[in-house]
């Protein structure tokens, strides 16, 4: 630093200058070389700060919110399971079926809001949850079928800022699921980017009925989403929606939603005909991986036939037919069912 530099040589020059000089003098001298070391430690110090750009008592260089506090849960394979408080039958029967011995690489929750419940039904959900510990109530989240996009939400926002995963498999309490197959595939799947299920791109807009979309301005179709019966998406785009959720516009179907929030990055969207999740199943075949639309007495009696025959339907029946998503095509002409196709 050119001026500390002249700060020494100065007082050397006087120093020198005044030998012969009486003590005073002597004395005067040395303190300003006490001073200028002082001085000097200050101006290093100062620099120091600035080049590296230290400044510990900046408050806005604190970590961000729930940042600093570790993630207390992992997990290879989270579930995430939307449910509804009183649907407490079909929690019952995942439990006693194909989520039966899911291993200790899979969380499972079941997800319900429990804003504006009743005593009695709190107290209800609260011996549930004491019986398994595998339920997560969002207490700023009033349960109705208007919210399940705030829900979807909130599920994602809590999950990644509480395990540490791989991936995510959402699915609704009316679907049945072959764990042990989907685990197994997951194992040779991609870690980055994965978004896995049927998928949808031709789906017109809903003008009326309980679908009904007031603000989608984006086309005059939805954007290609997976259906949400139940699909799977890596712990990156679960963390990319979490924490762009304060930005994201929420439509009124849930899937939908997540379609439009996946929409501008680059994501691997792998269309499954194994995947059984549109709005009724489309029959039973050993093949699927997740079917949707399912009563308690069909879960338990897919899994019964798994446990006795190994199959999960006695008799294969496909009461719609299914698609393979042509990519190459606009999203209108992506999805023409075919015979062959499961």
């Amino acid at each position: 630093m050119e001026f500390t530099g002249s700060c020494i040589r100065d007082v050397n020059k006087c120093c020198r200058g005044r030998r012969s000089g009486n003590k005073m003098l002597i004395l005067m001298c040395a303190s300003s070389s006490a001073l200028l070391v002082v001085f000097i430690t200050i101006c290093i110090n100062d620099t120091t700060s600035h080049n590296t750009k230290v400044l510990p008592c900046d408050p806005n260089l604190s970590p961000p919110q729930g940042q600093a506090s570790k993630k207390h849960l992992s997990a290879f394979l989270v579930i995430l399971v939307m449910s509804g408080p009183q649907m407490v039958e079909r929690r019952y029967t995942i439990r006693d079926t194909w989520l039966q011995n899911h291993g200790e690489d899979v969380l499972p929750r079941f997800v319900i809001g429990t804003s504006g419940l009743s005593s009695s039904d709190m107290e209800t959900l609260n011996l549930e949850q004491k019986q398994y510990y595998d339920m997560l109530f969002l207490s700023d989240l009033k349960d109705s079928f208007d919210l399940l996009s705030s829900k979807l939400l909130k599920m994602l926002v809590w999950l990644d800022r509480t395990v540490d995963f791989q991936y995510l498999l959402k699915v609704d309490d009316d679907t049945f699921v072959r764990l042990d197959a989907l685990v197994e595939e997951l194992k040779t799947k991609s870690r980055v980017r994965l978004y896995w299920g049927f998928f949808d791109g031709r789906a017109h807009v809903h003008k009326s009925g309980k679908y009904k979309e007031t603000d989608w301005v984006l086309c005059d179709r939805y954007l290609p989403f997976a259906v949400g019966g139940g699909y799977v998406l890596s712990s990156d785009l679960v963390g990319f929606v979490a924490q762009s959720a304060p930005l994201l516009k929420k439509y009124h179907a849930e899937d939908v939603s997540l379609g439009s929030w996946l929409a501008p990055i680059d994501v691997r969207r792998e269309h499954d005909p194994r995947f059984d999740t549109e709005y009724k199943s489309r029959g039973c075949r050993n093949s699927y991986l997740v079917t949707h639309k399912q009563s308690v007495q069909n879960m338990r009696g897919k899994y019964l036939q798994l446990q006795t025959i190994g199959q999960m339907c006695s008799k294969e029946q496909q009461f719609r037919l299914s698609y393979t998503y042509n990519w190459d095509k606009p999203p209108t002409e992506c999805c023409e069912r075919v015979e062959g196709v499961p």
